[in-house]
């Protein structure tokens, strides 16, 4: 393509998020002025985190207006406030789809074809990696990406977009040697989201035989779930991913009004089976609605329920809990800590179909939480108990809806 645009850092930061809020909040863009910082400024779902006062982004943005890629115009209700509105998708004519893979490039920076069709849900729906790999190879052709020399370590090769220089590591070593927690979607989420089942499908009796009395010689994790009973105070809690029930079942007995939600049917059959006291239903943690009998949940627990996630998917993840929690209410999060994917095909000496397990950096984990909006978080790093068999250590994040 000729008469590409040459973009600077900062002018790759302010379209690329103009370009993402256009699609994820239209009801408030074009944004303002501090609108806009803000979105440039955001700690999640950029690479890398910046700090642009007002006058930087409004420089940029005069810049941006002089090249004919980005609109300053006034809002047209209430209070005379100038907008900043781009024009960058209608000077290089992209379609839905490639709008959405450059939006995430310029944000993010170079990323496989896994990592975008998961990073651009929200922006375009692509049905599978195929899509997004047959969308790349156009937008090569008309030379607005590029796909990066694969580095030794890496699982697939990177793209990057050529509207400017974009900063790689200082070094390829460590972006080789850092773990890749996309693989669990290389082939889809859906993909996986059947592997999960199936696996859980095939261990589920040997799971809760195995698993149903571990509080027993878990002393923190029993102070921890007496405390979200006591914090709800009567009210609604729900455990996503609630297994062979056992944590549900305690939170009940320990006063709250506790229910479990499964994606695994022969996991909730178990359940049901051995604590017919409480409920028990089949459903998925990114499809959370609020119960029937309140305005929204005292506490949301994810107790091991997002180890199967990319990292990329963690966002939405958290974003799908929050929204049905009544405000004052708690998140809670408890998952394996460390620096790895763990993949198995076999559980309980038995063969099941292969499942990644990812091991989060919990300082990754606690800035997700943070940057979601949620107050007075505290979090505990625990080692693994050797004597129950544990190799890994133990993430526990709560963080509260403000009210």
């Amino acid at each position: 393509m000729s008469d590409l645009p040459v973009l600077d850092a900062e002018e790759q930061r302010v379209l690329g998020a103009l370009l993402e809020k256009q699609r994820t909040v239209p009801a408030s863009y074009p944004l303002s002025l501090s609108g806009l910082r803000t979105a440039c400024n955001q700690t999640s779902s950029r690479e890398p985190v910046v700090d642009y006062d007002e006058h930087t982004v409004e420089q940029v943005g005069r810049r941006l207006k002089d090249r004919g890629l980005l609109r300053i115009v006034w809002s047209d209700t209430g209070r005379r406030t100038l907008k900043y509105h781009q024009i960058v998708d209608e000077a290089l004519g992209l379609g839905d789809d490639e709008r959405a893979l450059l939006t995430v490039l310029l944000l993010r920076g170079p990323n496989a074809p896994g990592e975008l069709r998961t990073r651009t849900e929200r922006l375009h729906a692509f049905a599978d990696r195929g899509e997004v790999e047959a969308c790349l190879a156009v937008m090569a052709e008309r030379g607005l990406v590029r796909e990066l020399p694969r580095q030794p370590g890496q699982h697939d090769p990177r793209w990057v977009h050529l509207l400017g220089e974009v900063a790689e590591p200082a070094t390829a070593a460590p972006r080789a040697s850092s773990v890749d927690r996309e693989v669990p979607v290389a082939d889809g989420a859906d993909a996986r989201d059947t592997r999960v089942r199936a696996t859980y499908g095939a261990v589920a009796e040997t799971y809760a035989e195995r698993l149903s009395d571990e509080l027993d010689g878990l002393p923190f994790e029993r102070w921890l779930l007496d405390r979200v009973a006591a914090d709800a105070e009567g009210g609604p809690v729900v455990e996503v991913g609630s297994g062979p029930g056992h944590v549900t079942a305690y939170l009940a007995a320990a006063g709250a009004d506790a229910r479990g939600l499964d994606l695994t049917p022969e996991m909730v059959e178990e359940a049901r089976r051995r604590h017919p006291g409480v409920r028990y239903d089949v459903g998925d943690l990114r499809r959370l609605i609020r119960p029937e009998t309140a305005p929204g949940w005292r506490a949301v627990l994810a107790w091991y329920s997002l180890i199967h996630l990319a990292e990329s998917e963690l966002p939405a993840a958290l974003m799908s809990l929050l929204r049905p929690i009544e405000p004052g209410g708690l998140l809670v999060l408890a998952m394996q800590a460390g620096d790895e994917v763990a993949r198995i095909s076999s559980w309980f000496d038995d063969e099941v179909p292969p499942l990644d397990f990812v091991r989060h950096d919990p300082a990754t984990i606690v800035a997700l939480v943070e940057a979601a909006g949620l107050t007075d978080v505290e979090w505990y790093v625990r080692g693994p108990r050797t004597k129950r068999g544990e190799t890994t250590r133990r993430l526990y994040v709560l963080g509260r809806v403000s009210g």
